[in-house]
């Protein structure tokens, strides 16, 4: 059968020979068949594996017609609600519902419901009460087990509970599926596949559970937010495939959630085979002329070249998820993905990105991890580096050359995050001089989140003293090259830790840097992140020491305001900061102030509604040509 997009209708299904779908594959998204996709991977897997997989994508949710076109599957649904939790997908950090949908044709919003997992389940249950549902996808994969929901400001109940669901796919889930799905079609019963790793399921005893760590109970998380911070901290340290211990979190005498340990990360050959996969590399026809699918546009000419992260910041979710081994492509797989991207009658020589989670990650972090798993109770680059980390870009630097070198390639960029504190600790600058020289394109982007000190500690950054260092070298080998290329830092404001001295030390900064970013992303509370626990316990779960926590909207909205106070909009909530903070010393009209003081004329030309008042710049270009019109005159005579 020649190459083509797996079943998304019954016409698709009898096409093919089927009479029946094994996996009927219901997703948040529309139907994108491409790597970067998780979706696409999946069930791609599964059918290289002999299985038949049927998709349905967006299904309408207040009706079960959608989810029934094939029919009754053989062994079972698989629920995502898509590339991105459904409550991000749909809410700013503000809880103001998104005007975009970037999964969605021609990004229209609506298309999903809020907590897609759940309610799709439940849907299935009221079609087909005893087949069994597994859960998968990043949010099912972040709520596997009670976490802090921030749209409701509760802490809810795992995610298998409320969607009752038989069983919870979580991480990278190609080897627990294929584990799944054989078990499945050997005919054990979906309530006997307890023993898969990457996996959570429900239990009414614990007769036939062994090794594990017991964690608070729900009833205790819910009513003490020290119950919640052990627990949390507890779960932080059994993410590892080596040293991960299975978990029980007990929420009556007769109903526990079991997680089970990481599955073991992929080996290259093994991560080789699913990006050789036959993706079409684009989302399904039938999305065409409804104006396409705007998330195609970012990765269609990229290419992944790993997965996991030893960087460990705290408001990052992919140590829950991705784990913190690194895993990597070999050079042949990326070099074939890039061969075929050439072919595209789209493609026009540009790669818009080599990378991953971390794009200057090739390995994992030291040999030890390889033998023991990573550490429990230590990062590999907070606070400082460790000793026995592995620094060597050669391997990436390697790869990057054989790219360029291909036919028809004009430019391939890194825009994946680049960790700069592990890019400082190369003794070799060889890499770093040729990121500046050939896969920049005018900026490059960085994560330095914050400069103050105290912040970056609870975000699990480097002290800001890498940063500048990394600056000045940047800036260094740029005018060695003679190339005019920027920084564009990515900032947070409102962070736990983060007071309003923090965002006025912030402000200084970028006052002194002459820059004012033109986007600030407030601290979004995401399940399962450290960060996320701190926000929610107000206590540092690694400690147990009290964290402050910004959490009204207004003190929030002066701490990004003070990240943007040049703009004429911001003022009042600056001044305010100022003032709050004790800082009259930066109100003023020295070169060290951030705003002038009210009464001023700066002060004056702005409307009650915080913007500019026309009327003294229109004043300005009136006497501007006055003068130019004397100046004329004067020359005549």
């Amino acid at each position: 059968m020649t190459r083509d997009y797996l079943p998304v209708s019954k016409a698709d299904m009898e096409k093919r020979g089927w009479t029946e779908v094994d996996f009927a594959f219901i997703s948040g998204d529309a139907y994108v068949d491409h790597p970067s996709f998780g979706v696409a991977i999946i069930s791609r897997y599964l059918e290289a594996h002999g299985y038949k997989v049927g998709i349905i994508p967006q299904p309408r949710w207040d009706t079960v017609s959608d989810i029934t076109i094939f029919g009754r599957p053989r062994l079972g649904f698989l629920v995502s609600a898509g590339n991105i939790d459904s409550m991000v997908n749909h809410y700013t950090v503000a809880k103001k519902r998104r005007k975009k949908d970037a999964y969605t044709p021609a990004g229209q919003i609506g298309k999903r419901p809020d907590r897609a997992t759940i309610v799709y389940s439940n849907l299935i249950k009221r079609a087909y009460k005893d087949v069994p549902i597994i859960l998968g996808g990043i949010e099912a994969s972040l709520r596997r087990l009670a976490h802090y929901d921030y749209w409701s400001d509760k802490v809810k109940r795992s995610i298998l509970l409320d969607s009752q669901a038989n069983i919870l796919v979580y991480g990278m889930a190609e080897k627990s599926i294929i584990d799944l799905a054989d078990a499945l079609d050997s005919g054990i019963d979906i309530n006997d596949i307890t023993y898969i790793k990457g996996t959570a399921y429900k239990a009414k005893n614990l007769d036939n559970v062994y090794d594990y760590i017991e964690l608070p109970t729900y009833k205790e998380i819910t009513s003490n937010k020290k119950s919640y911070a052990k627990s949390f901290i507890l779960q932080h340290k059994n993410t590892d495939f080596h040293s991960g211990k299975r978990l029980v979190e007990k929420y009556d005498e007769n109903e526990f959630v079991i997680q089970n340990p990481p599955s073991n990360p992929l080996k290259q050959s093994e991560m080789d085979d699913v990006y050789a996969l036959p993706y079409m590399r684009d989302y399904h026809p039938m999305y065409k002329e409804m104006g396409g699918i705007p998330a195609i546009e970012e990765v269609k000419f990229s290419l992944i070249s790993n997965r996991g992260c030893f960087g460990g910041c705290n408001f990052c979710a992919l140590t829950f998820h991705q784990g913190r081994v690194v895993q990597a492509r070999s050079h042949e797989s990326i070099i074939n993905e890039a061969e075929n991207i050439i072919t595209d009658e789209k493609f026009k020589g540009y790669i818009h990105d080599v990378g991953g989670p971390t794009a200057n990650f090739r390995h994992a972090a030291c040999k030890k991890q390889l033998k023991y798993g990573a550490c429990k109770d230590k990062q590999c680059l907070f606070p400082e580096p460790c000793s026995n980390l592995e620094v060597d870009h050669s391997d990436y630097l390697e790869l990057l050359r054989k790219l360029r070198k291909l036919p028809n390639i004009k430019k391939v960029f890194v825009r994946s995050g680049i960790r700069f504190d592990y890019l400082m600790k190369d003794s070799d600058q060889r890499f770093f001089n040729e990121l500046v020289e050939h896969h920049i394109s005018g900026q490059l982007k960085v994560a330095p989140e914050h400069i103050s000190n105290k912040v970056l500690e609870k975000m699990g950054k480097p002290n800001v003293s890498v940063y500048n260092k990394f600056v000045n070298k940047y800036n260094n080998i740029n005018k060695k090259l003679n190339k005019k290329q920027y920084l564009v830092p990515y900032l947070m404001s409102s962070h736990p830790g983060s007071d309003l001295n923090c965002a006025i030390d912030l402000a200084i900064y970028l006052r002194d840097l002459g820059y004012m970013p033109e986007q600030v992303q407030d601290f979004y509370p995401t399940p399962s992140t450290l960060s996320t626990c701190m926000y929610h316990t107000e206590l540092d779960p690694r400690t147990m020491e009290k964290v402050y926590v910004p959490k009204s909207p207004h003190e929030k909205a002066m701490q990004r305001a003070l990240i943007q106070y040049r703009n004429p909009k911001n003022y009042r909530l600056v001044h305010e900061a100022l003032i709050l903070a004790g800082r009259e010393d930066l109100i003023g009209f020295n070169k060290y102030c951030l705003i002038r003081p009210k009464g001023s004329k700066s002060y004056n030309n702005i409307n009650k509604k915080g913007k500019v008042s026309n009327k003294k710049s229109k004043e300005n270009t009136k006497n501007k040509k006055r003068k130019a019109i004397r100046n004329v005159h004067k020359k005549k005579k």
